[in-house]
């Protein structure tokens, strides 16, 4: 597995992931279809149909192990899939054809799993500060991917950073998450239409 910067060792898991994917999820956030001045329904498709080709195998290679953050009591399931075919079903959305994302180690510790997994849940923050901003110009798309569920996705975030907190405490699992969300960052970045 590759390992981000080796001196990423903080006693706090949470700050060592914000360190260790800072660089990743700048060149991400400004490289999106999304991130265009007026994005367009085009634009939300490209998205939809990027985050989709990530989303997917992730969602189904953490799904075969029987610990870590798919295992978390105070972390229900969530429907991202099923929201994201739906807004993609919707009329005037473009047809993308999938592609393939790189395969995930069969052999990942369960603190590599939580820093993927702490990816995923923090593209839901992502997702409902780009709904507040497209929700009116892209109307009257209902955007159910970048909405998400009526609660918004801050009750879900403090869960999920309590639990990470809770299961990735050593040195060791530090880094291991490290490596587990640069991966994840990776994964979408070599997907991403990234603009010049």
């Amino acid at each position: 597995m590759n390992r981000p910067n080796d001196s990423v060792r903080d006693t706090d898991v949470l700050a060592a992931l914000r360190t260790a994917t800072a660089s990743r999820h700048g060149r991400l956030d400004s490289g999106l279809p999304l991130s265009a001045p007026l994005p367009s329904l085009e634009d939300y498709a490209a998205h939809l149909a990027m985050v989709r080709d990530w989303l997917a195998p992730l969602e189904r290679w953490l799904a075969g192990f029987a610990d870590g953050p798919q295992r978390e009591p105070t972390l229900p399931p969530t429907a991202r899939l099923a929201l994201i075919d739906a807004d993609l079903a919707e009329p005037g959305m473009v047809d993308a054809p999938p592609r393939l994302a790189a395969g995930w180690p069969l052999d990942a510790s369960t603190a590599y799993r939580w820093g993927v997994a702490y990816v995923i849940e923090g593209s839901q923050l992502g997702g409902a500060v780009l709904y507040g901003n497209l929700a009116g110009p892209l109307a009257p798309h209902p955007l159910r991917y970048l909405r998400g569920d009526a609660a918004g996705p801050g009750p879900r975030w403090r869960a999920f950073m309590l639990a990470l907190r809770a299961h990735v405490t050593s040195p060791e699992e530090i880094a291991e998450a490290c490596a587990g969300a640069c991966a994840a960052f990776d994964a979408i970045l070599g997907l991403a239409p990234l603009r010049k």
